[in-house]
């Protein structure tokens, strides 16, 4: 798969280039909140109360279950606030497993974000902003698929575009959305305030324990459809080098963001039941726009944009981020070189945008796409969680490591015992899932040892993949980000 990620093809684009080309760092406070807030709260606030209820069974688990989810989520972030500082490396798990275990597990992360959870997870964002879009055109019967998928493929295409372009143009973009989705929630928080205040519907909170579930697997299930809301909490550390001052803005950026998202969480959820009985809410499959009917009337079509807006928003901060894994996988030598280098003009890594736009778009054409990433996510938790055992490891490991952000021994522990609750249930509910998704990652091995391992391939094998880099270096007008220093 990988060339020799050092070689650097010999090609000059310009000879009197006075900047040392490397990724800026343009990320600052502010962008930082917006590139975590922006990638949590996608379609999943809007739709996924409905199956936290379904597994909850009451108003007052359902609640509890989306309260703790936001402190597992923001203990999780913390250990990455950790790992992203003692480890300044864009890449996240990629970087973090790499640094703890080796070259092959962090390879085998790289695997499964590849070929699914980076391009389903974007291309299910984008067909979801795609339906919420075409509804309105189509209001007696279902959004044809190959319009959404075609809306979502523009969608894709004119995000990449923007991310090719400029750093700043993408931060801009994910600042303007971000403010969107807040708005929208904070939209429904006022309405349910009224709706109490008026004491219109307090049917759901009269006995709101009552049916509540009692099954482990049920309460583990519930778990993933909230944690399924707050995913994202890490994608900063993913571009941790285009940071301004890491070492303050990543812890800062994670006390604004997840705290910010849990309280708005929660008072949306409180919201949803003054307005829905829950027998209301588990009979629709969009409770934002069910709750749009019930009290905005004409207005009611300001809710679908809103969650557009969300998605739209989520699909850019996704891919800011992805590319910035394929990047460093590229530079690390797990990937073929010329997806570690940069645009001279832009400061964009342009080739590693370009490849995962096309990947996104080829998941596009699979009607599968969402069975994929249910596949995968019992194979991403596993990953977070040797992320998080990783920081364990390492403390002991090498206790003269600098640590400018040190958290408490029972952060990660806690995380990890949380981590194998939620990996053991599924194995017991649903194990053929589970175990697809672990073939998924043993299939990694054997492209590892041809693509990385095996050095002495043959020469037409390099030849073509030398006339594939110049092409690619030449069409994006890039070069490796160290080529300043020979």
């Amino acid at each position: 798969m990988a060339s020799d990620g050092k070689k650097k093809p010999n090609i000059k684009i310009e000879d009197d280039i006075d900047q040392i080309i490397e990724l800026k760092q343009e990320i600052g406070l502010k962008n930082a909140v917006a590139i975590i807030v922006g990638v949590i709260v996608g379609s999943g606030i809007f739709i996924s109360p409905k199956g936290v209820l379904l597994e909850a069974g009451s108003v007052g688990l359902s609640l509890s279950v989306w309260s703790m989810c936001g402190v597992i989520s923001l203990v999780g972030a913390l250990c990455y606030a950790e790992l992203g500082t003692c480890i300044l490396k864009s890449g996240a798990d990629y970087a973090y497993i790499g640094e703890s275990f080796g070259k092959l597990p962090a390879f085998l992360y790289l695997w499964v974000a590849l070929v699914i959870i980076m391009p389903t997870g974007n291309a299910i964002t984008a067909l979801t902003f795609a339906k919420y879009v075409l509804q309105p055109l189509f209001p007696d019967c279902d959004v044809p698929s190959n319009a959404a998928r075609l809306l979502a493929a523009l969608c894709i295409t004119l995000l990449t575009f923007v991310n090719c372009t400029n750093v700043k143009w993408a931060t801009r973009v994910q600042d303007i959305f971000t403010v969107a989705k807040i708005a929208a929630l904070i939209m429904i928080i006022i309405t349910g305030i009224v709706k109490f205040a008026m004491n219109e519907q307090v049917e759901s909170f009269e006995e709101p324990w009552e049916g509540t579930q009692t099954n482990p697997g049920s309460i583990a299930f519930s778990f993933y459809s909230g944690l399924f809301s707050y995913a994202g909490w890490n994608y900063l550390n993913f571009v941790t080098e285009e940071l301004k001052e890491p070492y303050k803005n990543l812890p800062r950026a994670i006390w604004i963001s997840i705290p910010l998202v849990t309280i708005i969480y929660v008072l949306a959820n409180i919201s949803y039941f003054t307005v829905l009985t829950p027998r209301e809410m588990l009979m629709s499959d969009a409770v934002a726009v069910t709750f749009a009917d019930r009290t905005y009337g004409v207005m009611q079509w300001i809710m679908p944009l809103f969650v557009a807006c969300s998605t739209f928003g989520g699909v850019n901060g996704a891919i800011f981020t992805s590319a910035r894994l394929y990047f460093v996988g590229a530079r690390e030598g797990h990937l073929p070189g010329f997806l570690a280098t940069i645009s001279t003009r832009n400061f964009t890594p342009m080739p590693a945008l370009i490849f995962g736009c096309v990947l996104t778009l080829i998941m596009l054409s699979s009607d599968d796409i969402f069975a994929l990433i249910n596949y995968a996510s019992f194979v991403e938790s596993s990953f977070i969680a040797l992320s998080v055992a990783g920081m364990l490891y390492m403390r002991y490991k090498r206790p003269e490591m600098e640590r400018p952000i040190r958290v408490h021994i029972g952060f990660p522990i806690f995380f990890l015992i949380i981590c194998m609750f939620l990996m053991i249930m599924p194995l017991t509910n649903n194990p053929m899932e589970c175990f697809i998704g672990m073939a998924v990652v043993a299939a990694g091995v054997p492209v590892y040892l041809i693509g990385v391992v095996w050095k002495s391939k043959p020469r037409w094998f390099y030849q073509q993949l030398d006339h594939v880099a110049r092409a690619t270096q030449k069409a994006c007008l890039s070069i490796r980000e160290d080529l300043k220093e020979d």
